[in-house]
């Protein structure tokens, strides 16, 4: 009775994976005469496209540019001035270092090592902070 189920099941499974690729390319992806390139110009308004209406809207838009005068050429450095990187400016620090006291430590005498070695008692610095923090900018002014 198992062998004939799983028999029927096979018989099923293999009728379905044919039916499958039994399937007309054409009838899945139906193909006219339009090329790629007609395809293209349709959808963005070209030489073949009627559906949109993109093609005169550009070529209103390019009508509407005018060349840069001498004038606007001379004038637009001073108007970028605030965002536009140039020596003068790098010199000004735009993200200030946040504080990072520094801590000193005592360290005593002690013994280290395999052979207990005897260390003099030293002091260290260390920072208070792993890692520099940095404000953005405007956030903090004051120079510490």
């Amino acid at each position: 009775m198992r062998r004939t189920w799983i028999n029927g099941m096979a018989a099923l499974l293999a009728a379905l994976a044919l039916a499958g690729c039994s399937t007309s390319k054409e009838k899945l992806l139906p193909h006219d005469d339009q090329t790629m390139l007609d395809v293209w110009n349709a959808e963005t308004g070209g030489s073949a496209g009627a559906g949109r209406q993109a093609g005169p809207l550009l070529d209103a838009r390019q009508s509407l540019r005018r060349p840069l005068t001498e004038a606007d050429v001379k004038a637009a450095p001073a108007g970028q001035a605030s965002y536009t990187r140039t020596a003068r400016n790098e010199i000004n620090r735009q993200f200030h270092r946040l504080p990072n006291p520094d801590l000193a430590m005592y360290v005593f005498p002690h013994l280290a090592g395999t052979d207990p070695v005897p260390i003099p008692g030293y002091t260290t610095v260390f920072p208070l902070y792993q890692r520099v923090q940095y404000a953005m900018p405007g956030e903090r002014t004051e120079d510490y």
